[in-house]
């Protein structure tokens, strides 16, 4: 059965994840459960992080890996979000006391893990709201403002967020003022308010 495994795209799938990979991914490349409880086996070349959660051992550590730990084994579409994705941007200086995951409506039955927070958001994430970052699925830039401003996320945060993105190209006035379109007044208000201050 071991000729049969893909070690090497089970660890290239690995890399582009902060070295980690589920059970599911790890049976995908031809290994079976034997074979994954093996290698998890002290010593072995994997950690086990929880059930179906793995590590690659020896795997440099990462910023964001506590991130993608938490958002890996998820089901679709779940997406990284709010103060979590401001912290994949590295836009403000929040620090997040919880990974932010969005999730659809239909899984709010779901319970989150410790030190994860979920929110079940009416307006789930479009396509076009989505991009991969550091191995995981985020809001985009403008998102993730618009949704840790309506969360709230201090005022103070989100300026410098916007100031940041802006200067970095990583969204324009006219996105953030699309995104912040079916919010509320005084979302979309102070989003006027910082985009005029950041043209004068």
């Amino acid at each position: 059965m071991s000729d049969r495994i893909d070690h090497d795209s089970l660890y290239r799938l690995a890399e582009s994840q902060a070295g980690y990979f589920t059970a599911e991914q790890a049976l995908q490349t031809g290994m079976d459960r034997s074979t994954l409880l093996h290698h998890a086996r002290p010593g072995g070349r994997y950690e086990r992080v929880r059930r179906g959660l793995y590590r690659l051992r020896h795997f440099p550590s990462s910023p964001h890996e506590h991130v993608v730990a938490a958002w890996l084994d998820l089901p679709a579409p779940a997406v990284v979000s709010h103060e979590s994705a401001l912290e994949l941007y590295e836009l403000s200086d929040v620090i997040p006391n919880a990974v932010h995951i969005t999730l659809p409506r239909e899984k709010r039955g779901r319970r989150p893990r410790a030190g994860v927070k979920f929110h079940m958001l009416t307006q789930a994430p479009s396509p076009n709201e989505v991009r991969r970052v550091d191995g995981v699925l985020a809001t985009t830039p403008e998102r993730t403002i618009v949704d840790s401003l309506e969360a709230g996320t201090q005022p103070e945060q989100i300026e410098l967020a916007i100031g940041q993105a802006l200067e970095r190209g990583l969204t324009t006035p006219r996105r953030l003022r699309s995104a912040a379109d079916d919010r509320s007044n005084r979302v979309r208000q102070f989003i006027d308010r910082v985009l005029a201050e950041h043209a004068a």
